[in-house]
């Protein structure tokens, strides 16, 4: 017992020696690890160092390869940015349509997309370019066909150009037109396509009187009753028009005057000359469709998803680290416009001439798979069939937009005739404001019927859009288009020979 306790309580070896060098260094403040044999680190640390190096290198390496095809793409074309153009010339320009995404409020994300992927080429080449930006669904039909219905007009002799005084850099009409058929028509995502196929055969179709959508809207508004008074039985002064205790008499719709607006019953200017009238018919062989439509730009058609919603995350993930692919497809895209190479837009025979209609509901209930299998859909992929893979994407939601337009609608007109009691109430004095009203006056009868057209335009809005966008929906086509439309395509081997090489992407 004695020899194992005197062995445990025996000092530890001394250590060796420092040696000069690691005195000074310590005395110094260097850290002891320094010193330390190296060793391999824990197990966490190796997952933690492998995944944060694994996703930087991926994000290295993707951000390079961006960089690399979008300077060989502006390799090829910045020479075309240096050739002279004339005194009175001008530089190529194209239009580019961006529409809203469904369901998603930023608006301008097609636009973002454009100014990122195809811009840069574009520049690079001098090609000049407008933007035309869809705030809602349904804004880019709406100015295409009154666009259209305005250069119609104009051709026609009804309308005079805007410009009274011509100076001598004005473009004659024919000069226009030849320098719009050099540009092109960009259209970035399969929502801005239907949106401009349905406002170019809107305005090739409709008549050229021009009629103000919301002066027709408050005319339809007018007579549906909404806002009429009940007559309420009065006593033998009143029947007159007089109540007792008053010499002024009510007014109400049965004494007023007939009224040609709905916000006044006194018309203030005499009705203009017929010809001046902005709604004035035109003769029959003006106000008829043309049985041919002229040549139009080439269209250039991008294409573009929006991932959205929880769901979509990893698609987002995964878009975020290969970046470099939405860069190859839209310096692709520009080198196409940039290179002028065309060929006939493609529509089946068969393509439906119309189909802003509601489907019916065993349709909008089937899945996306259920409606690959149906007949209509057994069809060639054609230039109407451009980037149908990306309605898949669209939230699920917005298959419930006429129903909430419905309720919404169902609630405003429940709760509008209390609102008018009050407002009619209180304007004719039969009863005192409370101090609730003082405080916050509540609207009168002509902001209620502002408000209320204000809330149908919005309402009869987005409904046409969701129903010119949602996927049930084809593209609308028109025979008259296949002789007019064209589209940029990808340039052929043979085409790049003029100091343009093969591209090695």
């Amino acid at each position: 017992m004695s020899t194992e306790n005197a062995s445990n309580n025996a000092p530890p070896p001394p250590s060796p020696p420092k040696s000069g060098a690691r005195i000074v260094l310590e005395r110094t403040g260097v850290p002891s690890w320094v010193f330390q044999k190296p060793k391999l680190p824990s197990r966490n640390w190796l997952i933690f160092i492998s995944v944060v190096s694994t996703l930087t290198g991926s994000y290295l390496y993707d951000r390079q390869q961006c960089k690399r095809i979008r300077r060989e793409y502006v390799d090829k074309v910045k020479h075309l940015a240096d050739e002279p153009l004339g005194v009175f010339d001008y530089a190529r320009k194209i239009t580019v349509y961006g529409g809203k995404w469904p369901g998603d409020e930023d608006y301008e994300r097609s636009m973002k997309y454009f100014r990122k992927y195809v811009k840069p080429i574009l520049v690079a080449a001098a090609v000049d370019y407008d933007m035309v930006k869809g705030r809602r669904l349904g804004d880019i039909t709406d100015r295409i066909a009154k666009e259209i219905q305005a250069r119609r007009r104009l051709e026609a002799g009804l309308d005079t150009p805007s410009s009274a005084m011509p100076l001598p850099t004005d473009q004659s009409l024919e000069t226009k037109r030849r320098r719009e058929l050099e540009g092109g028509i960009v259209i970035v995502g399969r929502p801005t396509f239907k949106e401009f196929m349905a406002g170019l055969k809107k305005g090739w179709s409709e008549g050229l009187e021009v009629v103000d959508p919301e002066e027709k809207l408050a005319r339809e508004l007018e007579s549906d009753g909404h806002f009429d008074e009940e007559e309420e039985p009065l006593d033998t002064h009143a029947s007159i028009g007089f109540v007792a205790g008053d010499e002024e008499p009510i007014p109400t719709p049965s004494r007023l005057p007939p009224s040609t607006s709905i916000y006044s019953p006194i018309q203030l200017q005499p009705p203009s000359s017929p010809s001046q009238r902005p709604g004035s018919p035109v003769d029959s062989s003006s106000n008829t469709a043309p049985s041919v439509i002229p040549e139009l730009p080439p269209l250039l058609l991008v294409p573009f998803v929006n991932y959205l919603g929880f769901t979509q995350i990893p698609l987002m993930l995964w878009e975020f680290f290969n970046e470099r692919k939405k860069v190859q497809a839209g310096s692709e895209a520009a080198y196409s416009l940039i290179m002028k190479q065309t060929r006939p837009f493609t529509a089946s025979s068969s393509a439906p001439s119309s189909s802003t209609e509601f489907v019916s509901e065993d349709v909008t209930q089937q899945t996306p798979s259920e409606r690959k299998l149906t007949p209509s859909s057994a069809t060639v992929k054609t230039d109407l069939d451009f980037d149908t893979d990306a309605e898949s994407y669209y939230k699920s939601s917005l298959r419930k937009i006429p129903d909430e337009i419905t309720k919404a609608r169902t609630e405003y007109y429940a709760s509008l005739p209390a609102k008018l009691k009050t407002a009619r109430d209180l304007s004719r004095g039969l009863r005192e404001p409370t101090k609730d009203e003082k405080n916050y006056p509540p609207p009168t009868e002509v902001e209620l019927r502002a408000e209320r057209m204000k809330k149908e335009v919005k309402w009869r809005k987005d409904l046409a859009g969701w129903l010119t966008v949602k996927p049930e929906t084809d593209v609308e086509w028109d025979e008259r288009f296949r002789s007019a439309l064209k589209v940029f395509t990808e340039p052929t081997e043979g085409s790049r020979d003029d100091g343009f090489g093969s591209s090695s992407i």
